[in-house]
């Protein structure tokens, strides 16, 4: 859901190029929630399953068509989340309509997910959740193969040192130095890698520097001051630095090497939303940092202004939260569909209509408490409350 995506996108810095938040976040939502939902859609296919319907938002549709099978793909108004409604579905959530069940003759009831085997239902309520974490996996080593920014620490600095970018308030940038330009002498004297930059700056005192630097084959040579800046490392502990304001580029991976951090990256974001979730419930971590659309929106602006590769990245990141969110044990979510498919299979059969009825009801009003709660946040983040 919706709602669960948001709780993982405090984790990053964001501005507002306004003009590049909407068309960010719609390709963000769209690139995940479809996924998600081929991941259903493709399992219960394979399973003989009819759906009836594919659609990525919620409310009213926009545009929409049939394919050969009778699915019915469309877009819809509210662009916060989608379903696959399989035959059988009372609604969105999957909840089965009895009345119809029971109507139903033996060639319908075999295109019906709740009447196919146990172990399959489990398959198709994993299936979508899985399928966002191949996508995080697959964006991922796209990154890690193509991008020039530093995006697992496995990577080496290109040599001689290119600039892939700046700090907030880079000294650098604001004497001319610009992206792509090549760090060849400091001072006359010359750089074959980015430590050697950075031991000269340092060294510096303050005082303002000759930077050599190579533009597309042209020699140029630009003065610049580096400036004290305030360091915070994994563990908490501030120091102060000199610095430019420089990012080096760095050097692609290998396809294998690309893919094996790609999955290691992948783990490690549902290691840091477990941790988070834990010190969450034991009271050492606040509500208050909870994100909700507005977040995304937001972070989504941002992530598009540095380039396509770091949208693909936010991308990645929502991928993976999307998934782990659906695996919580929530009614109404897919980890609350195998929560049911494990009393069943513990009681020999599914629980009472009564009690799934109340589930589902305690499950929807603990995803809107949490929707609401996360928009609340970012309005008060973001002075609009």
């Amino acid at each position: 859901m919706y709602a669960a995506v948001a709780n993982t996108v405090s984790l990053f810095g964001v501005s507002l190029p306004s003009a590049l938040i909407v068309p960010a976040f719609l390709f963000v939502i769209t690139v995940v929630v479809f996924f998600h939902e081929l991941g259903h859609f493709a399992v219960a296919r394979y399973f003989g399953v009819k759906v009836d319907v594919f659609s990525i938002g919620f409310g009213r549709e926009i545009v929409g068509f049939y394919d050969r099978k009778g699915t019915r793909w469309k877009f819809s108004w509210l662009p916060l989340g989608g379903y696959v409604k399989f035959s059988g579905d009372i609604d969105p959530s999957s909840r089965s309509d009895p009345e119809a069940l029971k109507k139903m003759d033996a060639a319908a009831r075999a295109g019906s997910l709740h009447f196919k085997p146990l172990y399959q239902r489990a398959l198709v309520a994993a299936a979508g959740p899985l399928a966002n974490f191949v996508l995080a996996i697959a964006i991922f080593t796209i990154a890690f193969t193509f991008s020039t920014h530093q995006v697992t620490t496995d990577q080496q600095p290109i040599e001689p040192p290119v600039v892939a970018g700046f700090t907030k308030d880079s000294t650098a940038e604001a004497a001319g130095i610009q992206i792509g330009d090549v760090i060849r002498s400091i001072d006359g004297k010359p750089i074959n890698r980015f430590t050697d930059l950075q031991k000269m700056v340092t060294e510096s005192g303050g005082r303002q520097l000759r930077i050599g630097i190579d533009r597309s084959g042209q020699p140029l040579e630009i003065v610049a001051a580096p400036r004290v800046i305030e360091i915070t490392d994994e563990a908490g502990n501030k120091s102060s630095a000199m610095r430019l304001g420089l990012v080096p580029g760095f050097k692609p991976l290998s396809l294998p090497d690309a893919f094996v951090n790609a999955a290691d990256r992948t783990w490690f974001i549902i290691e840091r939303t477990v941790g988070y979730l834990g010190n969450l419930v034991i009271g050492h971590a606040s509500t208050h940092e909870l994100s909700g659309p507005l977040g995304i929106a937001k972070a989504a602006g941002d992530f598009a202004a540095d380039g396509f590769i770091a949208l693909l990245n936010l991308t990645a990141y929502i991928s993976v939260a999307v998934g782990f969110a659906n695996l919580l044990p929530i009614p109404v979510l897919d980890g609350g569909h195998l929560l049911y498919y494990g009393f069943e299979a513990i009681l020999g059969r599914p629980l009472g209509e009564r009690a799934q009825e109340v589930g589902f009801r305690l499950g929807l009003a603990f995803v809107l408490f949490l929707m609401l709660l996360t928009t609340f946040n970012d309005l008060v983040r973001f002075n609009l409350f």
